[in-house]
């Protein structure tokens, strides 16, 4: 539940920035380790 929060508020947060959704896939698994 905590992980799905952090998901969607990271993709909020950076909606705006020119990172794409296979870079969160990347980002996601390296910051929950």
């Amino acid at each position: 539940m905590l992980e799905a929060a952090l998901w969607g508020l990271l993709q909020g947060l950076t909606e705006f920035l020119p990172i794409s959704s296979s870079g969160h896939l990347v980002l996601i698994p390296a910051l929950f380790g």
